[in-house]
């Protein structure tokens, strides 16, 4: 997709029209509650064939080379359906800034999936039909990657880990907040359990996950064309998944 944007000479008069690229983006991560870069909307709403697990590792954020933390990526999984939100972002800054931050510090690649939106209406342009959307997936062909372990082991790191950007905990309990708070109803065992097993290792330590979370991020407004916040039907979970499209390189 493109919008249309005023061109400028020297002196600020506008000479033509070129197109400045728009696309969504699908956040199942820290995007769901630090997108970090600005953008026209957001919605939650689900991909098919995908479930989220901590498999890859992260040096450059919730963790370090020393002591690697635990970072979400999505798998394939024929019935798997994977909630999260789709940001729009018109304009280039954005997606250069999420190259940088999700693929040349996170070691993520990128692809286009079909995103289904959780709230349709007529009146927002949402008819609930499936659109593209930009996504980034950890695959094992990247140094970071962690792969299956444990889930108790995988528990254990996010408990100890903590890097640039702030403490390992922080990444997964908000992330568990969003899909309690933006979501309620969905399911995801995976970060669940994950979220009650850290709890329990920072409570044995004697310390507050209040102290691990860092400053609250900025409110997002996320399905503004919903007037009354509905929970996930059980509909969801018996459609059939579809597979991923095609790459983007940027």
């Amino acid at each position: 997709m493109a919008e249309a944007a005023a061109a400028a000479d020297n002196n600020g008069n506008p000479t033509h029209y070129v197109a400045e690229p728009s696309v969504w983006i699908f956040g199942y991560g820290s995007l769901c509650w630090y997108p970090g870069f600005e953008y026209d909307k957001c919605i939650t709403g689900y991909i098919r064939g995908y479930v989220r697990r901590f498999w890859q590792g992260n040096t450059t954020h919730r963790g370090t080379k020393e002591k690697p933390g635990r970072v979400a990526t999505l798998i394939e999984d024929n019935n798997g359906i994977t909630w999260g939100c789709a940001f729009r972002v018109t304009g280039r800054p954005a997606l250069e800034y999420l190259k940088h931050r999700e693929c040349t510090l996170g070691g993520y690649a990128t692809d286009f999936i079909k995103f289904f939106p959780r709230v349709a209406s007529e009146h927002s342009g949402f008819s609930g039909e499936a659109f593209l959307a930009l996504v980034y997936i950890a695959t094992p062909k990247n140094e970071l990657w962690i792969g299956e372990e444990p889930v108790v082991e995988t528990a254990r790191q996010i408990a100890q880990c903590k890097g640039p950007s702030g403490h390992n905990v922080e990444y997964l309990i908000r992330l568990a907040l969003f899909m309690r708070e933006e979501l309620p109803g969905a399911a995801d065992a995976h970060l669940f359990e994950l979220e009650d097993l850290v709890r329990r290792f920072v409570a044995e330590a004697n310390v507050t996950i209040g102290s691990l979370l860092g400053s609250t991020p900025r409110r997002i407004r996320r399905d503004s064309h919903e007037e009354v916040r509905r929970h996930v039907s059980f509909e969801y979970t018996s459609r059939v998944p579809e597979k991923n499209l095609r790459c983007l390189h940027i």
